[in-house]
């Protein structure tokens, strides 16, 4: 990484400034905009599913970005955004259940989602409801439509891991491929796509990826020292984990148990290497494992991203540790809020509607510097239900027992439908 620190502080300064100032110059320019209007958001959340162990952070940080929206921009223009969450287990048959009684009780202008379960329950309804629904996660191939309703604002997790090997494919040198082992389940649509994207990259990139088995378990796996022994003897030299954090304590243990902890596992955000640390003893027990996704990395480091962390922090009164899955609730509250600004200033803030959203989103270019950071530029387009061009990835580590940044914008390559 080239820039400073001090870089960092003063492009984290310069970006708040303009960003708000331009939101609000934006909803302020319409003038018939007077009393408040308020618009509802269905907030899908997980607090008794496989990801509550994650979900104070997301739902904390994602419900915060509408408070600082709803004081610094939307209340000059007389506009609220109101979230309303509903536990949807992370299930498919939960959330088609709740999703009518959503739908009539908020008549909301977006949904916000957490995954595969919600674009498996939700995909065929939102085109009738005229509701766009925005994930916090990465994109699933079962959901690489035309004119999608559900949008992601990063690729899918194959594309990121796609990114990952890629580099370190070209850290490591020479022409031999990467060996992993993808470690997987089939309890989850989410989880069943991401392992047929891996073994549809490695099938066309054979001089980058090997797969050498894939790997299935259940949903909270407890011992796994026999499948990875087995898939260490075929000489995995990198083990994926993208379901879940239980899945991330298992591989390590069986690790630890092999005398093999020099083999790095790779994670995402929503099962990160602090998180997987924690629930495992400390984060030294990750030591040389690597995260990837197309979000802003929650080290330390003076970014833009942590400088918007400490002003809801700070200025309102958000309770939630500055993690990769409030990154990731910061994200999806941002790319809602940026796309209600375009839709409002469209509509002068009267009669907003879902389809509106959705028009903003597909019609817009979101400059990064209105998400302070926390995600790339984006542009979405009617050929896929996420941003398809200009994509790339933060890549994390744990290095001598500190978390950090190892590598940002790494550009993501083109994967080809599974």
């Amino acid at each position: 990484m080239s820039m400073t620190n001090k870089d960092f502080r003063a492009r984290a300064r310069i970006g708040t400034q303009l960003a708000v100032a331009a939101a609000a110059a934006a909803l302020l320019s319409a003038p018939e905009v007077r009393a408040q209007t308020v618009y509802n958001v269905a907030g899908i959340a997980d607090f008794t599913g496989p990801y509550a162990d994650v979900m104070k952070d997301l739902a904390g940080c994602r419900k915060t970005v509408f408070d600082w929206w709803n004081e610094e921009v939307g209340k000059p223009a007389g506009v609220a955004l109101r979230i309303k969450d509903f536990d949807g287990r992370y299930d498919v048959a939960q959330i088609s259940s709740l999703w009518p009684g959503m739908k009539s009780e908020l008549n909301p202008v977006a949904a916000l989602g957490l995954g595969g379960p919600d674009v498996a329950a939700l995909a065929q309804r939102l085109p009738g409801d005229k509701v766009p629904l925005i994930n916090a996660t990465a994109g699933y191939g079962f959901a690489w439509k035309t004119d999608s309703w559900a949008f992601n604002a990063r690729p899918t997790y194959p594309h990121e891991v796609a990114a990952f090997y890629t580099w370190l494919q070209q850290q490591r040198g020479g022409n031999a491929p990467l060996k992993i082992a993808v470690i997987s389940s089939e309890v989850s649509p989410a989880y069943v796509d991401i392992h047929k994207g891996t073994q549809q990259f490695a099938k066309d990139n054979p001089k980058i990826l090997e797969i050498v088995e894939t790997v299935y378990t259940e949903a909270q796996p407890t011992d796994l020292t026999q499948q990875v022994n087995r898939v260490l003897r075929k000489d995995a030299q990198v083990l994926q984990v993208l379901n879940n954090t239980a899945s991330v304590v298992a591989v390590r243990r069986a690790l630890q148990a092999l005398g093999k902890t020099d083999i790095p596992i790779l994670v995402s955000a929503h099962n990160s290497l602090p998180a997987s640390g924690k629930a495992i003893g400390d984060l030294n027990q990750m030591e040389g494992s690597f995260e990837v996704y197309g979000l802003a990395v929650p080290s330390d480091d003076a970014t833009p991203a942590r400088a918007f962390f400490d002003k809801l922090r700070t200025g309102y009164k958000l309770q939630a540790g500055f993690t990769t899955p409030c990154v990731m609730g910061m994200a999806q509250g941002l790319l809602t809020v940026r796309a209600f600004e375009a839709a409002a200033k469209a509509k002068g803030g009267k009669g907003v509607t879902g389809a509106d959203v959705r028009d903003a989103l597909l019609s817009q270019s979101f400059p990064s510097e209105s998400f302070f950071g926390v995600l790339p530029a984006m542009k979405f387009g009617t050929d896929a239900p996420f941003p398809t061009q200009g994509n790339s990835v933060n890549i994390g580590t744990v290095e001598k027992g500190k978390y950090k940044l190892k590598q940002a914008s790494v550009p993501v390559p083109a994967v080809n439908k599974w």
